[in-house]
């Protein structure tokens, strides 16, 4: 029987020790063995406001602007409240 994985994404510091220090706990009640990828931003890479940045003038992304494309209203659908 294969096993099901849940992925949960946070954010943390590695430390002068190596060790890794997250932003915030997870929603685990341990003690229990959980698998790591960590995922290290490469020298020179953009960080998350460049990118949102450079995508928000993407010419790409033009027809965004559009009034045509502006269908829904404040007033449009129901609140989602996440349960997370």
């Amino acid at each position: 029987m294969e096993a099901i994985i849940k992925a949960i994404e946070t954010a943390g510091i590695v430390d002068e020790q190596s060790h890794l220090q997250l932003d915030a706990p997870l929603p685990v009640i341990g003690p229990t063995r959980v698998r790591v990828i960590v995922l290290i931003p490469e020298e020179g890479s953009m960080n998350e406001v460049e990118w949102l940045k450079t995508a928000a003038n993407n010419p790409a992304f033009d027809f965004l602007r559009d009034s045509a494309e502006d269908i829904y209203t404040l007033a449009d659908g129901e609140p989602f409240h996440d349960e997370g």
